[in-house]
């Protein structure tokens, strides 16, 4: 994938961008409220393909998915849909495979995202053509070299903002000082934007020491077994930061074994996986996204290019992150969860 300089972090571009601030703001207060329906619907079905990376512990490919459609049929916008799903990272050739698919189809829309290489290289080519319109999912960051042919919307929750919130807490938490180990994803978008932001910010304190960083691929057997590596070698291990939430579990296994659920480790996301892990303390933090703001974003940003108004979708939308910890209670939990699920329904697990 690309260096880190080859993307516009999102403060960064809505400083250059200014006049992208209000349509922002406007944009996330109708996401977060009452579906309101388009006045004149389409006289035909709208096409839409979604390739996802959605075979992974997460859940939140799968509810995007949910609350993307219950938002279109609020919104009264007769639509067809088109679905493929893939392993992350592994999977790019079954992914081009499905992006052929999907675009033999000849959407409207297409939703898709950019994590590794081989997609960037396909989207160049679907923004070359100017057809379907191009919603990149979980990229919060414009890349510099589409500057003349961005796609209609990026979409998702900005991984430098969550990481952050995790990194204060969690070298707070071991008072700046001591040797923690570096779970990546793949190489790539998300491991840059979450594991390089918080290997920078852990690089400001002398005290703390990286003694390890392992590329997963998001798979929880080779999280487990580079877990298990590094505290073989360094038993005081103080923390793991993981990339993933299919990451920490594969951590989380090896901790249990070891007998070291003393090594602080987050989650990243807050679906239903890590909130269970959360409330049994075997995750100690992690940043939740509002998730449903994802799907219902990609929603009302087709209802307003239905309805004329294309100027008024912001390039990007970026959904709320809450900080949660294992010390919070069931009720702030609840609450929460009732606003992130809110179309994609509650956790079964949890009710």
């Amino acid at each position: 994938m690309s260096a880190a300089s080859d993307y516009i972090r999102l403060d960064a571009y809505l400083e250059e961008h200014p006049e992208q601030q209000p349509i922002a703001t406007h944009f996330a207060d109708i996401v977060r409220n009452q579906a309101i329906p388009i006045t004149k619907p389409p006289t035909r079905p709208i096409k839409i393909a979604i390739v996802y990376p959605g075979l992974q512990a997460s859940d939140y490919w799968r509810r995007s998915q949910s609350s993307f459609e219950q938002r279109l049929h609020s919104l009264g916008i007769p639509f067809e849909l088109k679905s493929f799903f893939s392993h992350p990272s592994v999977e790019t050739g079954l992914q081009s495979q499905q992006l052929a698919q999907a675009l033999d189809w000849k959407p409207d829309y297409l939703a898709f995202t950019l994590d590794v290489a081989p997609q960037g290289r396909m989207i160049e080519r679907i923004l070359a053509k100017g057809t379907p319109k191009l919603i990149l999912q979980n990229i919060t960051t414009p890349l510099v070299r589409w500057h003349e042919h961005q796609p209609f919307l990026y979409v998702g929750f900005d991984h430098a903002t969550g990481t952050q919130l995790i990194a204060d807490w969690m070298l707070n938490r071991i008072d700046y000082r001591g040797k923690y180990l570096l779970l990546y994803f793949s190489p790539g978008y998300v491991s840059q934007m979450r594991g390089d932001t918080f290997a920078a910010e852990a690089a400001k304190y002398p005290n703390i020491e990286q003694v390890g960083a392992f590329y997963t691929d998001g798979n929880q057997e080779r999280a487990y077994q580079a877990t298990r590596k590094t505290l073989g070698a360094h038993p005081d291990l103080k923390m793991i930061y993981a990339c993933s939430t299919d990451v920490a579990l594969g951590a989380l296994r090896a901790l249990r074994e070891m007998d070291r659920t003393d090594v602080l480790l987050n989650g990243w996301g807050g679906g239903d996986a890590e909130l269970i892990e959360l409330q049994q303390k075997g995750l100690d933090v992690t940043v939740m996204r509002i998730n449903d703001d994802n799907g219902i974003a990609m929603a009302e940003a087709i209802k307003l290019d239905l309805a004329g108004q294309p100027q008024q979708v912001p390039q990007v939308f970026s959904g709320d992150i809450k900080l949660l910890d294992s010390e919070m209670s069931a009720a702030q939990l609840e609450q929460l969860k009732q606003q992130a699920f809110r179309l994609s329904g509650m956790p079964s697990a949890a009710q």
